[in-house]
């Protein structure tokens, strides 16, 4: 049977139509409300932003959910995982403190915020899933701790997994560094002929793998863990992989880690996509870059795989902005993310989250 996948679009000509009223009603039509119970503490799964991004979800929208959240009685806090990565959510207090400026301060949302996987990423659960990747998957304890999930996810473009929805929010948002490392299983080299030396890669890099020669960039193997800020950042788009074998890889690597932070609450997650300011790239960099599409609306489902197949299924539907990154596929029905990278196989984390029992990619869209 297809999962039921609701839906709202943004359209609003009064006071009961705006974006917060109809996620409100999105809530209830959902039945959202029925993986939650009175007391249980339930992690609002979300991602805070980048310093420099400014396309995360809005504060407002979120303090919607949270207020749904305590009608039941369960007690929400907004929660996400520290970054491989260098920058300003590495560490819980950098993390705190860049969601507070960008407005996730207690007054405004009415929820704590707790970073799953403690004050440095060292705090996880080895989470058993024995599927094709992994045996095992390394989750936020806090995450695992949780008696419930709502999955609050900005729909968007991303350079290595092509498509970022509620797997991705999952596999990446609930793993502390250590498991993002596992789930990053390529490692990337340069292509000299293109490389300028400007060092930017060295710059960026958290381990030191890139290194800057008087010619060209290097990276070593043995300490690139994989976390792709070098091909973000590098301005001649220099730096490569084996991307006929990797992004594969890293797709099922991803949607397996995806099951482990789900797998220990059956019937306790529920999931929110927001199709709004689809940007090229995740909202982990430190810019926002045009919309590749208009605003769509938000869905919500219990099935993470329907409501990203749902979600993927609606931007690709519109038109696309041909005064943004996308290069191809800008015609209704054109697949959007493939045409923002053409190397990427976004496509993998549904087949792939079918096969492992993650959700199904068949869906019935019910329009509220």
């Amino acid at each position: 049977m297809p999962a039921k996948v609701y839906f709202a679009d943004f359209r609003a000509r009064s006071f009961g139509e705006n974006k917060v009223s109809k996620l409100k009603k999105l809530f209830e039509k959902a039945g959202l409300s029925s993986v939650l119970a009175k007391g249980d503490l339930t992690a609002v799964k979300m991602h805070f932003g980048e310093v420099g991004n400014d396309t995360f979800l809005s504060p407002v929208l979120v303090r919607a959910v949270v207020d749904k959240i305590r009608e039941t009685g369960a007690k929400p806090f907004l929660t996400d995982t520290g970054t491989l990565y260098t920058g300003k959510r590495k560490n819980a207090a950098d993390h705190i403190n860049t969601a507070i400026s960008h407005g996730f301060a207690y007054s405004v949302v009415n929820a704590p915020v707790i970073i799953a996987d403690g004050l440095k990423g060292d705090s996880v659960v080895s989470v058993e899933i024995n599927k094709k990747r992994f045996s095992k998957v390394k989750i936020a304890r806090d995450i695992v701790n949780a008696d419930s999930m709502i999955v609050l996810s900005h729909v968007k473009g991303h350079e290595l997994a092509g498509f970022g929805g509620a797997i991705k929010n999952l596999a990446m948002g609930c793993a502390p560094p250590m498991g993002k490392k596992e789930q990053h299983s390529a490692r990337f080299f340069v292509n000299e002929e293109k490389c300028i030396a400007c060092g930017e890669c060295e710059k960026n890099c958290p381990t030191g793998a890139a290194q800057l020669s008087s010619d060209f960039s290097t990276i070593d193997k043995d300490r690139c863990i994989g976390c792709g800020e070098c091909v973000t950042v590098c301005p001649e788009k220099a730096i490569d992989m084996d991307w006929a074998t990797d992004i594969a890889e890293f797709m099922e690597r991803m949607t397996e880690y995806a099951l482990g932070a789900v797998i220990g609450k059956p019937g306790k997650v529920a999931y929110v996509n927001f199709i709004m300011n689809v940007t090229p790239d995740c909202d982990c960099i430190p810019w926002s870059d045009a919309p590749i599409v208009p605003d769509v609306g938000v869905l919500a489902s219990f099935d993470p795989v329907a409501i990203d197949k749902a979600s993927w299924d609606l931007v690709n539907q519109q038109q696309g902005n041909a005064h943004s990154h996308i290069r191809k596929n800008l015609d209704p029905g054109g697949d959007k993310f493939t045409g923002l990278w053409s190397y990427t196989k976004p496509g993998i984390a549904i087949t792939h989250g079918a096969e492992i029992g993650l959700g199904s990619p068949e869906y019935e869209l019910v329009k509220i």
